[in-house]
């Protein structure tokens, strides 16, 4: 082995960075510094100042289709929420204050009690106290 530094393996190109334009300026960067990367699932090695044309096709290909993956899972995850949201099964998150919890803290907070104490009843935060009563100011 030798001098050679080594950093730790990465599992796959796919893992370190879905843009390819990072996964570049990673194994970049790194490889400046002195230590290799080596990517285990795919067997590719890239050391220090690799002037490798085939290595550096491959970790352009493997990074396009890294890219290409991610963006179908996105546009995947988008139409399936679409669909949720027509059919009426995706709301969103429940919001953590109702209306009559914020009508209920209001006079309370007006009459001089703590912000802190009308958020306990509903079960909230502070933070969340204040919020619901500035938008429904």
């Amino acid at each position: 082995m030798g001098n050679r530094t080594q950093s730790p393996p990465a599992a796959s190109v796919d893992r370190l960075t879905p843009s390819l334009a990072d996964l570049r300026s990673i194994t970049d960067q790194v490889t400046v510094q002195g230590p290799s990367v080596h990517f285990v699932q795919e067997n590719l090695t890239f050391p220090k100042a690799s002037v490798d044309p085939r290595a550096a096709l491959m970790l352009e290909v493997l990074g396009s289709f890294a890219e290409f993956e991610r963006a179908i899972i996105r546009e995947r995850q988008a139409e399936g929420i679409a669909l949720a949201k027509a059919a009426g099964k995706y709301k969103g998150r429940k919001r953590p204050l109702i209306p009559e919890d914020v009508d209920k803290a209001r006079p309370r907070v007006t009459a001089g009690e703590s912000k802190v104490a009308s958020a306990r009843d509903p079960g909230v935060g502070r933070a969340t106290l204040y919020s619901a009563l500035a938008e429904t100011t």
